[in-house]
């Protein structure tokens, strides 16, 4: 039996194939829809999804791929609300199913985050926003390597060195403030923004600056607030501009440290002392609000008056004495003791110390005062010359070599020159060092005393008769022959030694018949020789030898004495007898003309030559002497000064040769 339904759909053929395409077309539609959404979709973009389901760590998303993908369900923060199936989310593509799969996901689930996604969101919105210069406002959220973090919408950074003017002990400090900040660098490629909150506070600083300095004047009190604390004083700010409050306008009196007057943080009322408008500096002080004590200090202080005051500090020239406070004034090490050499001052005081002192001399306008310890005692030199008559003994210790003599000390403080023109009477000494030893006790004669000037001469040689009065006279005549040892060869003679400290010049022209030109061809030092004595000069203390005159009679040094005059004096000297003055006798003149004039000339050459050495060495000597002890004393009556420096060895022993 024939199904004439069934026939007659064969036989709408054409509606079937209508149906059947328009289904076929739908499908390839969908599919050609879903290839290029899966090939739309790519590693770090940022697509549409919806979640699909929520488990207890993870969140399935369908992002229209032909796997889904899953976001951990930490990611969403705590005050969001919790996903719930068919919430539509923006995810950003961390990684796609390759066509072995996911390595680290067995399931075949491509990688999403939420997070991550919002961020980047935030960062392209924030960029059509923000720009460099630009002043955000955001709260700081972590203290991170370098700086902190501050929310503007996104994390910015705010490096340490930028968070204040100074930069804070502690930058954590400021975590969860709300600040200000001034946007300096912007770098797109690594999506990172520097901001500083420092430069907005220095352009308003520098605003208050500007309108400040043109309303401070000097004198004017301000007050402000102690910023930070130096060695040398405090800086404080007074509304948009530090001045310098310096440690010695803080007080009259003295301190140690400006965290003795003032502590950070706190309000103090200054006045202005000096205004820099180039440099915009600004000079306060502190103590300029009271009054001077120096104002009355010559009233109150009084030359010669006796003061107690304390010891505040020790220097190496001097100690500084309190007498109030604000008023100080320096003891100088000179003017500590009559009679100890002291080599610091800590010697004698030490800071705490309570002393009585007597003002020497008072400075206003410096504000200085001159102290004495010293003039509180009785100085020993005012009865040292009843201590000490002229030519009594007296005994001491040898203190001081100089070139020039020998300090001898007497007593505490006291000493006395002994010059080396006083060691010996026969003995030509060139350093007392070939006499004396330091610390050496010897006894000596007191020759003067100078109480005014505070000196004292002594002798050692006249602890015994001058032998050149009794025992040289007698001892040495004209005409004696004698053994003596060369000492010394210059270049007019040779000294020869008679006795123990006793010479006698040889004269070049006595060492020999002939001419001799260099001395040491004829004898050396050390040398035993014989001379002759030609003449003992008892008022110059002087003994003429000759060599060549050994061997001569009488008659032979009374020709060569003849030619000598004639040579030397010439036609002057063969002069008439008459004109001599002294008369003649009845056999001849009373002085033989020719005689004198040899005599003159001997004694001339060999009294010029002896003499120019010895008396030029005296002469040093003394002049040495005078000049030193002189400059010593108008030294030691200068004023002392704070900023003098520390009197020198060399300058004590100068200052020791006014005894």
């Amino acid at each position: 039996m024939v199904n004439r339904n069934l026939i007659r759909n064969l036989e709408s053929e054409s509606d079937w194939e209508q149906e059947f395409s328009e289904a076929l077309s739908g499908v390839a539609e969908t599919a050609l829809a879903t290839l290029e959404a899966e090939h739309a979709i790519k590693p770090n973009k940022i697509v549409d999804g919806r979640v699909i389901r929520v488990d207890d760590e993870q969140v399935l998303v369908d992002i229209g791929y032909k796997s889904e993908g899953t976001i951990p369900l930490r990611e969403w923060e705590e005050d969001e609300e919790p996903p719930q199936e068919g919430d539509l989310v923006q995810v950003l593509v961390e990684e796609v199913e390759e066509d072995t799969g996911r390595v680290d996901d067995p399931n075949g689930m491509i990688a999403l985050s939420k997070t991550k996604a919002q961020k980047i969101l935030r960062w392209q919105e924030m960029m059509k926003s923000v720009e460099e210069g630009q002043v955000v406002t955001g709260k700081v959220t972590r203290k991170i390597k370098g700086g902190l973090l501050v929310d503007i919408g996104v994390n910015v950074f705010l490096p340490a060195s930028q968070v204040d003017i100074r930069r804070p002990h502690d930058i954590g400090d400021y975590i969860g403030r709300t600040v200000q900040c001034e946007v300096l660098k912007i770098d797109e490629a690594r999506r990172n923004i520097v901001v500083s909150r420092r430069s907005l506070i220095e352009k308003q600083r520098q605003e208050d600056r500007t309108a400040l300095l043109s309303e401070l004047e000097v004198g004017q009190l301000r007050k402000g607030v102690v910023k930070n604390i130096a060695e040398f004083g405090a800086f404080v700010d007074l509304g948009g501009i530090d001045g310098l409050l310096h440690i010695t306008d803080m007080s009259w009196g003295r301190i140690g440290h400006p965290s003795e007057m003032v502590s950070i943080d706190q309000e103090i009322e200054v006045q202005i002392l000096d205004i820099n408008q180039e440099k915009e500096k600004i000079a306060l002080g502190l103590k300029q609000k009271f009054s001077s004590p120096w104002e009355n200090v010559d009233e109150k202080y009084s030359l010669n008056a006796v003061v107690r005051g304390t010891v505040v500090n020790v220097m190496s020239y001097g100690a500084f004495i309190k007498l109030e406070e604000g008023i100080e004034g320096l003891v100088h090490i000179s003017e500590m003791s009559w009679t100890k050499r002291i080599s610091h001052p800590n010697e004698l005081v030490q800071i705490g110390d309570e002393i009585d002192v007597v003002i020497l001399r008072v400075h206003k306008d410096k504000e200085e005062i001159s102290l004495g310890m010293k003039q509180t005692q009785t100085n020993p030199w005012d009865n040292v010359a009843e201590r000490y008559p002229i030519d009594t003994m007296v005994k001491g210790q040898v203190r001081n070599l100089t070139n020039y003599g020998a300090f001898i000390e007497l007593g505490e403080g006291i000493d006395g020159l002994l010059h080396v023109s006083d060691m010996s009477w026969t003995r030509k000494i060139s350093h007392p060092s070939e006499m004396l030893e330091k610390n050496q006790e010897i006894e000596c004669k007191v020759l003067s005393v100078d109480q005014e000037r505070r000196r004292i001469a002594l002798g050692l040689k006249q602890k015994d008769d001058d032998p050149w009065t009794t025992k040289i006279p007698s001892s040495y005549t004209p005409g004696q022959l004698v053994i003596g040892t060369v000492t010394k060869i210059t270049n007019f003679g040779v000294f020869v030694g008679l006795e123990d400290g006793l010479e006698g010049l040889l004269h070049i022209s006595e060492l020999a018949d002939h001419k001799v030109e260099n001395p040491e061809d004829i004898v050396k030092v050390g040398e035993k020789i014989e001379v002759k004595i030609l003449r003992v000069d008892t008022d110059e203390r002087k003994i003429g030898l000759s060599r060549k005159r050994v061997d001569w009679a009488e008659e032979d040094e009374t020709e060569e004495e003849k030619a000598t005059a004639v040579e030397s004096g010439g036609s002057q000297a063969s002069a008439d007898t008459a004109n001599l003055k002294g008369g003649l006798g009845a056999s001849g003149p009373l002085i033989d003309a020719g005689m004198a004039a040899d005599s003159a000339a001997d004694s001339a050459a060999d009294s010029a030559a002896d003499s120019a050495a010895d008396s030029a060495a005296d002469s040093a000597a003394d002049s040495a002497a005078d000049s030193a002890a002189d400059s010593a004393e108008d030294s030691a009556q200068s004023e002392p000064v704070e900023e003098s420096e520390e009197p020198t060895e060399e300058s004590e022993d100068t200052e020791k040769s006014e005894d």
